[in-house]
This record gives structure tokens, C-alpha cells and sequence, in this order.
């Protein structure tokens, strides 16, 4: 699945280091003409939000707009080398995220296929390259709330469109906005292009929500992006719960539209 594109509870706090003027003994300091403007706490917060919206924005547009392609290999078999133990999948190579993927459902058991093909970011891309197996082809989009402290995984028909307004209301988690490109590697290990459910093993601390589409439930499988949008993976609708149940994030199938 390609989207763009999306739907650990520490944060680190950086001290701005402060510059003190000192004082000269025998010229007092001369009290400047205009006074300062106060910023309060709230502009901050503001500011920063804005900035990150404002972030969030071009993130998903580059995303978009990515047309790039890569060779396909044609592989349709299983994986058959083995992703380097702890390493930050916010840094490795996509190819290693893949397998790190791949990995983590052979280890638990879960049945799936996968295949390769040219970079895929977006729904309209991804068209190109899709196999008529019978899965559905998911949107998965990420969000955070207004505060910044909570997170939501959105997969849904690629066919449908969602705005978020009306997100918002069926969702009753209040206002919502594309989380950051730092914030979706931060708590999914990706980058934007490359969002699915299987971004969920790299949050250890089960921070984000899955929001899935009912209307998923009367398919009989899945496809998505094992993390890295140059290769599907597809899965049946039983593994991918035992997948979900393996996880073990919190999710819930909603209507959507």
C-alpha cells in the first residue's frame, strides 16, 4: 500500500542557553528606546505549532509530487537475508526497514507475499505497479491531536477520500493535523511515501492508535507498504489481525465515510 501516505511517550525538553550582558563599572547601561516584547507561553506554543503545520504541509506535498522510480528486480519470493539487530529504523536504509519487517512476521508466525517495483509515494503511482491478487489496496494516513501528545494511524479504501473535517468528527479525538515528518519518524520509524500498519513495530511503547476502516472488513486481504515504497506486501485479512494482536497496539475498525 502507498500513501503518503500516514493516521514511545517521552519527550525531550532542550534548555535555550541564555546570554547575560555584563554590566560596565564606569559607563551604566543605557535603557534601551523601546522596550522588549514579551512572548508568552502561549505564543510560543503558537508559533511552534504553526511551524510544524506549516512543515507538516510540505512534507506531504513533496510526497505528492515524488514521481522518482527505481529498477524492478521482479522477486516474488520470500526475504532471505537478515535485517541488522538494533538499528534505528529511523536512519537505516529503506531496504533495511523491509526487512526488518519481514523478519518481525516471520518470527511471529504471520503468513504474507510481497514483490517489488519502482518507487511508489503515492496512491496514483502506485497504480502503475499493482498485481490484480485480490487485496485491497489501502490509504494510511498519520495524525496527531491538537496537543501533540497523541497519535493515530488512519488505513482506508484507496478508492474513498477523507477530509479532515470530517475526520475530526467521526474520530471524536478533536482537532487533528498531519503529524510532522520528525514525528512520524519518531513514532513509526518511517518517512512520508513509505506510511503503513506495519510501522507499528517500531513502537515499542504502543503510543499510537490504529484507526482502520469497516468497510476493510468485507475484504479478503490487504495490501501495504512494508515500510519502504519500493515493494508490496500482501497479507489475509486473519493474518493481518494476528499480526494486529501480535503488535499489540490498541485499534478499532470505524466508519470512516
Amino acid at each position: 500500500m502507498a500513501t503518503t501516505d500516514a493516521m514511545t511517550t517521552e519527550k525531550t525538553k532542550t534548555a535555550l542557553p541564555g546570554t547575560a550582558a555584563e554590566s560596565d563599572a564606569a559607563t551604566p547601561a543605557q535603557k534601551p528606546a523601546t522596550e522588549p516584547a514579551t512572548i508568552t507561553t502561549a505564543q510560543r506554543r503558537t508559533e511552534s505549532d504553526a511551524a510544524e503545520t506549516r512543515e507538516s504541509a510540505e512534507t506531504y506535498t513533496i510526497a505528492r509530487e515524488s514521481g522518482k522510480t527505481a529498477s524492478t528486480s521482479g522477486t516474488t519470493s520470500g526475504p532471505t537475508t537478515t535485517a541488522e539487530a538494533g538499528t534505528s529504523t529511523a536512519t537505516v536504509p529503506t531496504t533495511d526497514r523491509r526487512q526488518k519487517v519481514f523478519d518481525w512476521l516471520d518470527s511471529h508466525g504471520i503468513a504474507y507475499t510481497w514483490y517489488e517495483h519502482p518507487e511508489a509515494p503515492t496512491i496514483e503511482i502506485a497504480r502503475r505497479y499493482w498485481r490484480d491478487d485480490g487485496s485491497k489496496h489501502c490509504k494510511n494516513l498519520f495524525f496527531r491531536n491538537h496537543k501533540g501528545n497523541r497519535h493515530y494511524l488512519v488505513a482506508f479504501d484507496c478508492e474513498q477520500n477523507l477530509a479532515i473535517h470530517d475526520l475530526e468528527r467521526r474520530l471524536r479525538q478533536g482537532k487533528l493535523s498531519f503529524a510532522s515528518e520528525q514525528r512520524m519518524e519518531r513514532w513509526l520509524g518511517l518517512r512520508p511515501g513509505s506510511v503503513s500498519p506495519f510501522g507499528l513495530i517500531n513502537d515499542p511503547e504502543r503510543h499510537v492508535h490504529l484507526f482502520l476502516d469497516r468497510n476493510l472488513e468485507r475484504f479478503p486481504a490487504y495490501s501495504f507498504h512494508p515500510n519502504d515504497n519500493r515493494a508490496t506486501v500482501v497479507v489475509s485479512r486473519s493474518e493481518f489481525l494476528r499480526y494486529l494482536a501480535a503488535v499489540g497496539n490498541t485499534y478499532e475498525f470505524i466508519e470512516l465515510y
